[in-house]
């Protein structure tokens, strides 16, 4: 996936008493991974179709629309074939994204010297 150009892929941050909110726009065409999530947290895709490779090595096929659940340890293999929404929730009371995604999402080399 290396070789293929970048992709912008507008995040909308949302936050709520409690809760932030994570949106992200996937044009059709992209093939992309997740981040490693180190929480359980429910998700919606409320726009679009995708195909997600599953941590059995199934390609499952997502449909707008979509509810389900992360759990920790996931990382997505995401081939988006309509543009698409995806949202996330999380618990926190924290309003500094950077912070949350420490707290939310794994590090870990990409072997591109990015995290």
């Amino acid at each position: 996936m290396v070789k293929y150009p970048w992709v912008v892929m507008p995040v909308t941050h949302r936050f709520t008493p409690g809760l932030y909110i994570r949106e992200i726009f996937m044009p059709a065409g992209t093939i992309l991974t997740s981040k490693i999530h180190k929480t359980e947290h429910p998700f919606v895709i409320s726009a679009g179709c995708l195909d997600v490779l599953m941590e059995d090595g199934v390609w499952v096929h997502m449909r707008a629309p979509h509810t389900g659940i992360t759990k920790p340890g996931t990382r997505r293999v995401l081939r988006i074939i309509e543009d698409t929404i995806w949202t996330t929730f999380h618990p926190t009371d924290e309003t500094d994204v950077e912070k949350i995604e420490a707290a939310i999402i794994e590090k870990h080399d990409e072997h591109l010297g990015l995290t």
